[in-house]
């Protein structure tokens, strides 16, 4: 996701190492410089989202903000997640500039964003929530880093995650708590977004709203929780 601000930019998540050059040509298409990029944000720690972390952070000279709890594994290439570590799903190691609490306040330019720690996927996973203007209307948007289960491992066989069964519960409660206009996700397909919008079509803000979908997609995860721990 990419926030503009008349101060430069900020970027969360970067997809895979190789999505690099694509994410580059997306900014040029949209008439944005690549070198504008200030500071960079993450949702979790895995290497479908922080593979090109380390090659743009080199390039644009861009600040590191993250989770405290997701620092180390983002420092050592995803070796010690306690699900993905030592699987071979690794990325290239890259140091946090400033570590972020719940709570915690991004600012850049008239943007503040407020990081939600929501832990479970992996120990640091983030959600994020902001202000948005269109035109005379300002919207609130979140993006939620949704808890879903990754491991195939009873929660009590992970000892290096000996909390993770709380940590989800946590999460699960508290994003049901969240209020807001807009949503979208760390997945394009959890909050249908094919769905909601194509190439091409006319922008419809509204067509994000969908708070029935968001309480809907945390009922089945719910659901998914409540399986896992009969383990």
């Amino acid at each position: 996701y990419l926030i503009t601000t008349s101060e430069g930019h900020i970027l969360i998540n970067t997809g895979l190492a190789s999505s690099e050059k694509q994410i580059k040509q997306n900014f040029e298409t949209l008439g944005f410089k690549f070198s504008d990029i200030k500071i960079l944000l993450n949702t979790q720690a895995h290497y479908d989202h922080t593979g090109a972390l380390a090659a743009i952070k080199s390039k644009t000279k861009a600040k590191l903000f993250i989770n405290e709890k997701d620092a180390p594994v983002l420092k050592d290439g995803g070796s010690s997640d306690y699900a993905l570590g030592g699987n071979g799903f690794s990325f290239k190691p890259v140091t946090a500039d400033r570590l972020l609490k719940n709570g915690d306040i991004v600012e850049l330019s008239d943007v503040k964003l407020t990081m939600l720690h929501h832990p479970g996927h992996t120990k640091g996973s983030s959600s994020f929530l902001f202000s948005v203007k269109d035109g005379q209307k300002t919207y609130s948007v979140l993006i939620a880093n949704m808890p879903t289960i990754v491991t195939e491992k009873p929660f009590s066989a992970l000892k290096s995650y000996p909390e993770i069964a709380s940590d989800y519960a946590y999460s699960l409660t508290e994003m049901k708590k969240l209020k807001f206009d807009l949503w979208l996700a760390s997945h394009a397909s959890q909050f249908n977004l094919h769905s909601k919008h194509q190439p091409g079509d006319s922008y419809n803000p509204l067509a994000f709203q969908d708070y029935n979908g968001y309480l809907e997609s945390l009922i089945n995860l719910q659901k998914d929780y409540n399986e896992k721990m009969k383990q």
